[in-house]
Formats: structure tokens, sequence, C-alpha cells
């Protein structure tokens, strides 16, 4: 697998559980799998009706938008996110500064998708749980299943070599924490939502940071433990074990965790 297809586009598509939509990558990160020449009559699928030239030029669009992506991809892996410029990209893609900020508006796009699958899909997640069963338990169990497949064979030298630019990269933790606060408050404001929670109350906001946090908690072992060459099944087990425990405290509360003896 070569860099420059595994570091951006670092995971590939994971199922959702209980039929949510799936994620093209559970750390916010670009999928695998190109969007662009691999399935174009797919992209183009919605613009059917528009001109007889709609085609070609969706094709044109996304083959130059994986151009760009590939290229930030190579060079952010041989000299780090921050040391890489957005007219560098350009260059090694073939194309003008411009262009590549029509497709990114901001350099973390290239990394970071603005609003991740993610956010949809464990929204759909909660909203479709049944009945009796409560939102730590849902939002939970989904987040375990997608992040335990980061240690898919197919994962981890996406996951390891993303983990290497984000970490190298102030800038691109800083986006990711943006993008986990912001994933707190729609995950928050859906728990108000639906318990009719008056405003000022903390309950949702407190079940929501509990869910995110184990999110985040499971995304930085997943990182730490393809750095040490972990993966395959021994990390899909370990991130599943690690994520139930979890899981465990979040629906029998903290009351008899770490007491002092």
């Amino acid at each position: 697998m070569s860099v420059n297809s595994a570091l951006i586009r670092a995971v590939p598509s994971v199922e959702a559980p209980e039929g949510a939509s799936s994620l093209p990558a559970p750390d916010g990160s670009r999928p695998l799998t190109p969007a662009g020449p691999s399935s174009p009559e797919t992209a183009a699928e919605p613009r059917r009706k528009k001109a007889r030239g709609s085609g070609a030029r969706e094709r044109r669009y996304q083959e130059t938008r994986s151009r760009i992506v590939d290229a930030a991809a190579e060079l952010f892996a041989e000299r780090g996110f921050d040391a890489v410029s957005v007219m560098e990209i350009a260059r090694h893609a073939g194309v003008v500064e411009k262009t590549v900020f029509n497709h990114f508006p901001v350099k973390e796009g290239l990394v970071f998708d603005a609003d991740p699958p993610m956010r949809t899909a464990l929204l759909d997640a909660v909203r479709r749980r049944p009945a009796g069963e409560s939102v730590s338990a849902a939002a939970g169990s989904f987040v375990v299943a997608a992040v335990s497949l980061l240690g898919s064979p197919e994962a981890a030298t996406g996951v390891a070599q993303i983990a290497r630019v984000v970490r190298g990269s102030r800038t691109l933790q800083v986006r990711e924490r943006e993008i986990l606060d912001q994933l707190t408050d729609s995950l928050a404001e859906l728990i108000a939502e639906e318990t009719g929670a008056e405003r000022g109350r903390i309950e949702p906001w407190l079940a929501a940071h509990a869910v995110i946090g184990l999110y985040a908690s499971l995304l930085e072992l997943a990182r730490d433990r393809v750095l040490a060459g972990v993966g395959g099944i021994e990390l899909s087990a370990e991130l599943r074990r690690q994520g139930r425990r979890g899981l465990s405290l979040l629906q029998f509360g903290l009351a008899g965790y770490a007491k002092r003896r």
C-alpha cells in the first residue's frame, strides 16, 4: 500500500451497528477508498437530470480532488503537516493554489472532514435505539463497535500514519479537539431535545461528554497500539475489551470506581 493512498484516506468504511450509516473513518480523517475515479457514475448520480456534460465535469472534479489529497498525503507523510505549504501541495498535484482552496477552504480539511460522517452516524444510532435503551448504551455501543474496526488489517497502516501526522502537528490536534467538541455539542443537543430538558440542565451535557470521552480515549489507545506495532485481531480485541469496560462505567456509574482504600 502506497504512502499517499494510506495516509489521508486512513481508514476503510466500517459498518455502523444496528443499521446506522457507515463511517468513512471513525477518527474523522478521510477514508481509504477514493470517492473520485473509482466510482464517477455513483458520485454523479444526484446530478443525472442536469446537462449532458455534468457527468464528465463531476469526474474531472473528483479526479482533481483525489490528486490533491494524494499529493498532500505524500508530503505530510514525508515532512509533517505544518512544514508543507498549500502552494507545495498544489505544485505536487499539478494544479494552481486556488484550485486547492476551491476543494479545501482550509488546509486542515485535507486531513479532517469539516463535518465528519461520524456525527450523523452516531446521532442516527441514538435516534434509532429501541425503547428501554439508554442514550449511553446506544451511543457507547456504537462507538465501541466503530472504533474496534480500526484494528482491521486494512486500517493499520493508515491509522499509524495519521497518528504520526496528527501528533506531530499542534494545528491538527487543535482541529481534532474542535471536532470532538462539536460532536459533544450535537449529541448533548439531541439528548436535551429528546428528554425535554430545561435550558441550563447539566445532565445532557454530562452524558454527551462521557460518551465522547470514551470515543476519544479509544482513538488514542488505537493510535498508541498501532504505533507500538500492535494491530489486527489483537488490537481489535483490545479495543473491544477496553471499550466494554468503559461502557460499563457509563452504564453503571462511577460510584464504585477508584475508591480510596
